[in-house]
């Protein structure tokens, strides 16, 4: 079955919708492929302009939510770089990239996007359409590459950009996902305790008669206080939660105060800062060597650093660059980064290669994030077993002090 996507205006109405199409041509060929449209009657109106007769017609929205990943564009966009370098017509790779899309949501903005292209639009303008999965950083590389006309090399920086990103992504999250799973684990385990376990062991005491020991009694008293209000707990746990998340993002100075805090986290806030470090020296890297104008790239690179105090000295930066001050005076003013960067960085403006020495410094620090998550989980795992024992234990042995007790009795 041959697809073909059907062509829209220029500019799409605002309440048009996605409609998925099964149609046959005038030689009775079976096609396939989507439309925007205001309605279904307009949608099959399009489809007997150019000769087809529809023969199913699905709307599927105007969005496709948040189900794309960012390692499933920069897939993409490796995919769409490997396909021009190759030689392959930009609307083909888009067809080829949408066929071959495991993720519906994917092919769908894939289609989107080359209708736009089809129809005259630039491929920055149609990635600017969709803010959400395509950044100014994105859009404004791929306009450098199509003014320049170097767009398959373009892309091919920008999807390595995004593969060591979400490299460094990944590696974070790998460092904090595990202690808070096992800390959760262990949240749980004794609410059980608590719950079920400790009450049980009271009734029998009960019956038993005689004094009971400090401890014991201490576990028993904070299993009653859990069991009269457990609900209080747990609502206020999970409402402190999702209040603090709404809060913070309604508010860009709770924000910035805290990841200003995760920046001073003991053992974290190293992690954190070299990977924000890592993140603005690559972007920057990548958007000078693209031929960005400096202050233009220090627009977009804030926001990639991942962390508001940067975003915050970014700007700064911006602000003194743009009345003449050289890169490394704004850098060092801001007081973000380490002297071995503001040393790579003057070199690189004396010699002229800014790019290669930013590179170097994210290089650098990537492999710093790396011996970092390194350490962490070598150093945080025997604390956490340590954590567990001490609580896990502590409650355990609190309760069959008793039963030692009645032994020694008798």
């Amino acid at each position: 079955m041959a697809t073909q996507t059907a062509a829209r205006g220029a500019k799409a109405p605002v309440n048009d919708a996605l409609y998925l199409w099964q149609a046959q041509d005038r030689k009775g060929q079976a096609l396939r492929g989507q439309l925007r449209a205001v309605s279904e009657t307009a949608a099959k109106a399009q489809l007997r302009k150019q000769g087809m007769r529809a023969i199913t017609l699905k709307k599927q929205g105007a969005g496709w939510g948040t189900t794309i990943k960012p390692k499933e564009i920069a897939l993409f966009t490796r995919q769409l770089s490997t396909m021009m370098k190759a030689g392959i017509p930009l609307l083909q790779a888009f067809d080829i990239v949408g066929q071959g899309s495991t993720n519906a949501s994917l092919a769908r903005l894939v289609s989107t996007i080359r209708t736009d292209v089809e129809t005259g639009t630039s491929l920055s303008a149609a990635f600017k359409r969709h803010p959400l999965y395509f950044d100014n950083l994105y859009c404004n590389l791929v306009a450098a590459g199509e003014a320049a006309g170097i767009l398959d090399t373009l892309l091919d920086r920008l999807a390595t950009y995004m593969e060591k990103m979400e490299g460094v992504k990944s590696k974070i999250k790998s460092a904090l996902t595990y202690p808070i799973g096992v800390m959760t684990v262990a949240l749980g385990v004794v609410a059980v305790i608590m719950l079920f376990v400790v009450p049980a062991f009271k009734q029998i005491f009960s019956s038993m008669g005689g004094q009971l020991p400090g401890p014991t009694l201490i576990v028993i008293g904070i299993s009653e206080f859990v069991v009269r209000n457990w609900y209080l707990m747990f609502g206020g746990l999970f409402g402190g939660i999702f209040i603090s998340i709404r809060m913070l993002r309604a508010s860009p100075e709770l924000q910035s105060k805290r990841d200003s805090l995760l920046l001073r986290l003991p053992m974290f806030g190293g992690l954190i800062r070299k990977s924000c470090i890592a993140r603005w020296t690559r972007t920057l890297a990548t958007m000078f060597a693209a031929g960005v104008p400096l202050v233009e790239a220090l627009e977009a690179v804030g926001g990639a650093a991942g962390n508001q105090e940067y975003a915050d000295g970014t700007t700064r930066m911006r602000q003194l660059v743009s009345t003449g001050t050289s890169l490394t005076a704004a850098m060092s003013d801001s007081g973000l980064f380490p002297p071995m960067v503001l040393q790579m960085a003057a070199i690189g403006e004396e010699a002229g290669s800014l790019d290669f020495m930013l590179s170097k410094s994210a290089e650098f620090f990537e492999a710093e994030v790396d011996d970092a998550v390194a350490g962490i989980s070598s150093l945080i795992e025997p604390f956490l077993i340590a954590f567990l024992g001490v609580v896990v234990g502590g409650i355990m042995v609190a309760m069959y002090l008793p039963v030692f007790k009645m032994g020694q009795t008798i």
